[in-house]
């Protein structure tokens, strides 16, 4: 079968890559495949796509994408479409609809929908909302990556025909790069257990509450940080771990080209995040066998972790409970096989399934 797959930018962020994967993961499975991304962004080294057409329409703005979306599928003419995030859905629904395309489309939403949505009338988010209602009964499937998602998304759209499938997480490109060699000191002359991070250094992530937990932990026992990752608030975490005085133990190396590496090397992983959709990285380091601590966040760690079955959860913006969490967590790992049981949903075989079974095709 012919099958887009699109995304509205690639940067090292959840989303994007996730959508690589699954384009990947449909190539190997002998689809004929076209990855559609709106923007690149230059900092990044594209990953190697091969079996895969990637076609980059240059178009930084999703609103941008309408008109070349329209024309391809007036020339191409695929036989399913997978979109990710819902702006972009929007754009992809409005473009099948004025091209008369035939083909099925599935519209993944990839967070909150009040951090899409708003019933604030007139504002961006407004507009948005109303746009996805006129256009929604051209998808024929539309689906969340967590069921705690799937309920918010009903409640919104009065109990539209949302369904969850999570991301391929587990693939064979996955488990081969976690078994590249970890050059960090940290690693090769390990003295002290060294627990990992991973993400966008912004608020929500908590890396801060993180930090000071660290603070504490520093008071009972010997243990080291690396938070991998950049954002805007790099600065401000740098001099936090100053004030503390965590530079021996916190270290923030920046953006890392395999994470995946330092999850299977690790003691433990923590994810410190406010928020989320579904914390695809919480999944990889489970999936790397890392015992995981993590923030009962809305929504799903609790979801991943099984109810706290495959990992420890403590609340959010709590540093002595995540503290405490770490300190068990380090004493107690999880063992091998939950971990393993709980990756199960997420492995490339499980999801394409799920995705083929709701379009009703067989994959």
């Amino acid at each position: 079968m012919k099958i887009c797959v699109i995304t509205p930018r690639y940067v090292i962020a959840g989303v994007p890559l996730a959508q690589l994967r699954f384009a990947r993961a449909l190539s190997e499975k002998g689809h004929d495949v076209d990855l559609i991304i709106g923007s690149i962004d230059p900092k990044y080294a594209f990953p190697d796509m091969t079996g895969v057409t990637v076609l980059h329409m240059k178009r930084p703005k999703v609103r941008g994408m309408l008109f070349t979306l329209w024309k391809y599928l007036r020339e191409t003419k695929p036989d399913i479409i997978f979109s990710a995030e819902d702006h972009l859905n929007v754009i992809v629904l409005a473009a099948a609809i004025l091209s008369g395309s035939k083909a099925k489309i599935s519209g993944s939403s990839r967070v909150r929908p009040s951090d899409t949505y708003s019933s604030r009338p007139f504002t961006k988010r407004w507009f948005l909302k109303y746009a996805m209602r006129t256009v929604m009964w051209r998808a024929d499937a539309l689906t969340c990556v967590s069921e705690d998602m799937v309920e918010q998304y009903r409640r919104l759209f009065n109990n539209p025909p949302h369904l969850c499938v999570y991301n391929i997480i587990d693939d064979n490109n996955s488990r081969m790069r976690m078994l590249e060699l970890v050059e960090h000191p940290w690693f090769l002359h390990k003295e002290f257990p060294v627990l990992v991070a991973a993400g966008k250094l912004a608020p929500w992530k908590g890396f801060e509450d993180l930090i000071r937990a660290m603070k504490e932990l520093s008071l009972k026992r010997q243990v080291r940080l690396l938070i991998m990752g950049d954002g805007p608030l790099r600065s401000e975490l740098e001099t936090l771990i100053v004030e503390l005085d965590l530079s021996d133990r916190v270290h923030l190396p920046g953006y890392v080209n395999n994470p995946l590496k330092f999850f299977k090397a690790a003691d433990l992983f923590v994810l410190s995040s406010h928020a989320e959709g579904l914390p695809n990285v919480l999944v990889e380091a489970i999936m790397c066998g890392c015992t995981a601590v993590s923030t009962d966040c809305p929504t799903g760690p609790r979801e991943v972790l099984q109810d706290g079955k495959c990992g420890y959860l403590v609340p959010i913006r709590d540093p002595l409970s995540m503290a405490d969490g770490i300190e068990r967590a380090l004493d107690h790992p999880i063992p091998s096989q939950l971990l393993a049981d709980a990756v199960k949903p997420f492995s490339e075989e499980a999801v394409l399934k799920r995705h083929f079974e709701i379009l009703g095709l067989v994959e």
